[in-house]
């Protein structure tokens, strides 16, 4: 996809897939932290939300090259299984989860 770090950051060692598991959720709670108290963004700074979600989206793209899967495929699998557990005849509309 051409996002992985260059290499002469030699921060490859560091990729463990722990390591990225972990960014990624120490991201995710900073994109969190934009909207805390409100629906909108802490003072309107949506450049400040586009940066955190880019943010979350590499290290689970690193995550994914550290793991040698395809994210397409994986993802695809779990559209599909979504889809069988949340058929459309029964969930259009609704916010329950499936049990």
């Amino acid at each position: 996809m051409g996002l992985s770090v260059p290499i002469e950051n030699n921060w490859q060692q560091f990729h463990a897939p722990a390591n990225m598991a972990k960014s990624v959720s120490i991201e995710a709670g900073e994109l969190l932290e934009c909207f805390q108290w409100s629906d909108e963004p802490r003072d309107g700074d949506w450049e400040h939300v586009y940066e955190e979600l880019a943010d979350v989206m590499i290290y689970c793209i690193q995550m994914a090259d550290v793991l040698g899967v395809d994210l397409d495929e994986i993802i695809r699998s779990k559209m599909a299984k979504n889809a069988k557990k949340y058929p459309v005849e029964a969930s259009r509309g609704s916010r329950v989860k499936a049990e």
